[in-house]
C-alpha cells in the first residue's frame, strides 16, 4: 500500500456495511406502514429518481452506447430483484435465526464462486478468517433466535435462493466493472429494481382491489424518513460503494465486510431501540472483526510484497540503463 487511494476500497467497504447495518432499523419502521413489496417499490423508485436527477443536471454522466447491456440485466436481476424476493419470502417461511445463518454463508459461497469464475486465489489462512467471521454472525444469530420458531423446507430453499443470488451478483458485478463505471452499474440496478417492484406492488393491489391504497404509506412521516434513508443511502450510496469495492478488491475480500453490518445493527438496536446487549454479542462481534481484519490483512500483505518486488525490478532496470 503506497498511496491513500489504495485504502479507498476498504473505506468504501466499511461505509457500505455501516449503511446496510442501519437499514434494518429504518426497514422495521417502514414496515409498520407498508407491505414488503410497497417498501421495496418506493425504496428503489426514490433511488432511481435521485440518480436520474444527477444525470439530468450533469453532475455525473453515464454511457451505455454500443455496450452489451445483457450482463447488467443479469447483475440487476441477481440483486436487488431476486435477492430481495427470495429473502422476503424466505423470512416468511422460516425463523429469523435460520435466515441469519443462511445469509451469513454468502461470503463463503462468493469465495468458492470467485475461485472458479474469477480465478481468484485464497490461501488456507484467508479461509480460516472468512470462516471465523461467518462463525461470529452465526453465533449472534443463533442466540438471538428463538428455538420455538418454526422452519420449513420451503423457507430453506428460498433463503438458499437469496444466498445464490447474492453470490452471483458479487461475481457478475466484479466482471462487468471492467466495462462499466460503478455509477453506471448502480443506476442500471436501481432502474430495473424500481420497475420490477413497482409492477409487483401495483399488481398485488389490483388483485386485492386496493389500488387506492398504493399511496397510503406516504401519509406517515416515519415511512417517508425511512424511505429516503433506504432509497438514497441504503440503495444508491451503499450499492455504489459495493460496486466500487468489487471493482477494486477481489470478491472474497469485499463481501466479507457485509458481516460488519451485523455489528452495526446490534449497536443501532441498543442505542435507538433500547435492546439488550449480551456477552454473546461481544464474542460474536470480536469473531466478525477478527475475521474481516485477517481476511484483508493477508490481501494487504500480499499487495505490499508485489509493490516491493515491482519497485525492485524498476530500480534494477533503471540502474542497468
Amino acid at each position: 500500500m503506497n498511496s491513500k487511494k489504495d485504502f479507498l476500497p476498504y473505506i468504501a467497504s466499511v461505509c457500505y456495511a455501516i449503511i446496510f447495518g442501519l437499514s434494518f432499523l429504518f426497514s422495521k419502521k417502514a414496515l409498520n406502514h407498508s407491505s414488503p413489496f410497497e417498501l421495496l417499490s418506493y425504496r428503489f423508485l426514490v433511488g432511481f429518481i435521485f440518480m436520474s436527477l444527477l444525470i439530468l443536471f450533469k453532475v455525473v454522466t453515464v454511457n451505455y452506447n454500443n455496450k452489451n447491456l445483457k450482463p447488467l440485466f443479469l447483475v440487476a436481476l441477481a440483486q436487488p430483484v431476486l435477492y430481495f424476493i427470495f429473502e422476503t419470502y424466505g423470512l416468511k417461511f422460516s425463523s429469523s435465526s435460520q435466515a441469519g445463518i443462511m445469509i451469513a454463508l454468502i461470503p463463503i459461497c462468493v469465495t468458492i464462486a470467485a475461485i472458479y469464475f474469477l480465478n481468484e486465489k485464497s490461501n488456507i489462512f484467508q479461509w480460516m478468517f472468512i470462516v471465523l467471521s461467518v462463525a461470529g454472525v452465526i453465533l449472534i444469530t443463533v442466540y438471538n433466535g428463538s428455538s420455538n420458531s418454526s422452519n420449513s423446507v420451503l423457507g430453506t430453499f428460498l433463503l438458499l435462493g437469496a444466498v445464490i443470488s447474492a453470490s452471483v451478483f458479487n461475481i457478475l458485478s466484479r466482471k462487468v466493472s471492467a466495462r462499466f463505471s460503478s455509477f453506471e452499474i448502480t443506476y442500471f440496478m436501481m432502474g430495473i429494481a424500481a420497475l420490477t417492484f413497482n409492477f409487483l406492488s401495483l399488481f398485488t393491489h389490483l388483485v386485492n382491489g386496493t389500488l387506492t391504497n398504493y399511496f397510503a404509506p406516504l401519509k406517515s412521516k416515519d415511512f417517508l424518513i425511512s424511505i429516503f434513508y433506504l432509497g438514497l443511502l441504503s440503495s444508491v450510496v451503499a450499492f455504489f460503494l459495493v460496486n466500487y469495492s468489487l471493482s477494486k478488491l477481489e470478491a472474497s475480500k469485499s463481501v466479507i465486510f457485509t458481516n460488519l453490518s451485523t455489528i452495526v445493527s446490534i449497536v443501532a438496536g441498543v442505542v435507538f431501540l433500547k435492546e439488550k446487549f449480551y456477552t454473546y454479542h461481544i464474542i460474536g462481534s470480536l469473531l466478525i472483526l477478527g475475521g474481516i481484519w485477517g481476511t484483508n490483512y493477508m490481501n494487504i500483505s500480499k499487495q505490499k510484497e508485489k509493490n516491493i518486488l515491482s519497485k525492485g525490478e524498476e530500480s534494477y532496470a533503471a540502474d542497468k540503463n
